[in-house]
């Protein structure tokens, strides 16, 4: 059994978007005024409409754009590649080569060899279940044994934070239920902290201990939400009481956001 997390207040800081605004073409506002917190050990979910800014917050993190103005800052100073893991809403795998291979590109675009990584390329497929399946190529995989690379190719390098856009939003749900329960084990099993955009009320109160609600036009943080609940979260939780007064919750603060976006 994973041991419970400590107290989100009580955690060191690792991020802080301070009066963030992105504009695009000089008039379409994506974000305005994003001030968010990240510490160490959140599992954050990002959650609102179409257009709130969701996707845009993690591409800002992430350094593939910048901000129109406001400050992103990671707590002690500048971060490596290697403490960013992103895990976009479709595997982007590449077809011609092996799962061990897809999971090797994030060394191998730092210049090392894949007998060098072998182990943590191994370990990772390991973590994911899909140890059996290196040398398999993408065409020979369903779509949740395609996410499970996705994800291990983003935490093979061990970040610190892993991003992760809608990763589940195309599958079934039975299969995005099991990868919501895989997913809080490995981030349990290697101590990241997460920020996950979704659509989904159930999903973000599921797996979250921290719910920030965003409405649309321009982009904006109407609301932040705890889930006071332990980890780990199993079934059990998403049959209880507390569980379907969580997402009552949630499910409020998100019609308000569609509301202020109408």
């Amino acid at each position: 059994m994973a041991p419970t997390p400590p107290p989100v207040g009580s955690r060191p800081r690792l991020l802080d978007m301070t009066h963030v605004e992105k504009v695009f073409g000089g008039d379409v506002v994506a974000l305005r005024d994003m001030n968010l917190a990240v510490n160490e050990g959140d599992f954050i979910s990002l959650l609102g409409p179409s257009g709130c800014g969701k996707s845009t917050a993690l591409r800002l993190i992430s350094d593939l754009i910048h901000p129109t103005s406001g400050s992103i800052r990671w707590v002690g100073g500048q971060h490596g590649s290697d403490d960013l893991g992103v895990v976009f809403q479709e595997p982007t795998l590449m077809p011609w080569a092996t799962v061990a291979q897809n999971v090797w590109l994030p060394f191998r675009l730092k210049g090392k060899t894949y007998a060098s990584v072998k182990d943590e390329i191994l370990e990772a497929l390991k973590l994911v279940g899909l140890e059996k399946f290196q040398n398999a190529y993408p065409r020979e995989l369903s779509g949740g044994m395609k996410m499970r690379v996705s994800i291990a190719r983003a935490m093979v390098t061990k970040p610190r934070l892993i991003l992760m856009d809608e990763p589940f939003a195309a599958l079934d749900e039975i299969t995005r239920f099991k990868l919501n329960n895989d997913l809080l084990e490995l981030k349990a099993k290697i101590g990241c902290t997460v920020i996950f955009v979704t659509h989904s009320v159930f999903e973000s109160v599921f797996l979250s201990d921290r719910i920030v609600v965003m409405a649309a036009r321009p982009g904006r943080v109407i609301r932040e939400l705890t889930v006071d609940a332990p980890y780990p979260r199993h079934e059990d939780f998403r049959t209880s009481a507390e569980y379907a007064a969580f997402c009552r919750e949630t499910s409020d603060a998100l019609h308000i956001a569609i509301g202020e976006a109408a």
